[in-house]
């Protein structure tokens, strides 16, 4: 397992991300045996958001009792939660925002956060409420550092601008399928869709401010439409190129598409969302393989882009 230090904290923090949306799919004994997997192929990061269910709070409940949480246990990872959807609406008051984190904290049976994720954007935003809110969890020793998830580099500007709290990391979608954050760099100056700039520089903004990216749905062809691997229909080429790389490194298909975010150079976690135990640890084996750059070219133009 490949460990990455989180720019501006002190967190030693795997590359390979346990996220939680649909923990609670699982009986609390196959949970258990997710989880411990997941500690057992050296995964420290868990990641959590309030509103996993299928109703508010329950995967973070789940979690905790699944794994009989307790000090020594809580010890041996890195707890990530988010707030701010609300049904129909988001929320990034400060008495949500502490309100929330006050939940997530019984719920997950801690005394704090390692990290909170402002969950996407709220346009309605008030930064300064949201700097008093960070301000009074800190001091409080309930939440450790921050960070957002979906967010513009001018949303985290802003953001930052009333905050003394470093953002330390954004959680984003990104799959070998899902590219918007690298396409428009690679066909910059061209009269082509791909050019179109629809994240607005997001990838370079976090790797000069030292946020790190969280890469949540590794494996989805689009928004929750499923997986791009097996899809022989949709790409065929694609997964014949992932075939052959998966044989010549000895591992699996879903070892490959981990291996092709890990393997670029802004040091990204990517968040797993599977329940599934073998493509947990399947996944954990693309923590660090070195992909050659004919190699991840070659996945990147399968993927259904140009390389000019």
């Amino acid at each position: 397992m490949k460990y990455i230090n989180i720019a501006g904290t002190d967190l030693k923090a795997s590359n390979i991300v346990m996220g939680n949306m649909r923990l609670k799919q699982l009986s609390l004994s196959e949970a258990e045996k997710l989880i411990r997997t997941a500690l057992d192929h050296e995964i420290n990061f868990f990641d959590h958001a309030d509103i996993y269910g299928p109703s508010y709070g329950e995967c973070e409940s789940h979690f905790a009792e699944a794994i009989q949480m307790n000090p020594e246990i809580r010890e041996q990872m890195i707890l990530q939660s988010k707030c701010g959807i609300r049904p129909g609406y988001f929320d990034f008051s400060k008495e949500h925002i502490i309100e929330a984190t006050d939940g997530i904290l019984k719920r997950l049976k801690t005394e704090y956060l390692d990290v909170l994720l402002l969950h996407r954007p709220d346009t309605l935003m008030e930064p300064e409420e949201i700097a008093e809110a960070f301000d009074q969890l800190h001091r409080s020793g309930k939440v450790r550092y921050f960070g957002v998830s979906n967010q513009t580099p001018n949303q985290i500007e802003l953001l930052q601008k009333y905050t003394s709290h470093k953002i330390i990391a954004n959680q984003l979608q990104l799959s070998i399928t899902h590219t918007p954050m690298i396409d428009s760099s690679i066909a910059f100056n061209m009269d082509v869709d791909q050019s179109v700039n629809r994240d607005s520089g997001v990838l370079e903004y976090c790797r000069l401010k030292d946020i790190t990216i969280q890469a949540w749905s590794p494996f989805q062809k689009g928004f929750f439409n499923g997986p791009f691997l097996g899809d022989l229909e949709n790409y065929a080429e694609l997964n014949q190129i992932i075939d052959k790389l998966a044989e010549k490194y000895g591992v699996t298909n879903t070892t490959i598409a981990v291996a092709w975010i890990t393997r670029h150079p802004a040091n990204m976690q990517v968040v797993l969302g599977t329940t599934n135990a073998q493509r947990l640890i399947d996944s954990c084996q693309g923590s660090d393989i070195p992909l050659t750059r004919e190699e991840w070219y070659s996945i990147y133009k399968a993927g259904g882009k140009i390389i000019p």
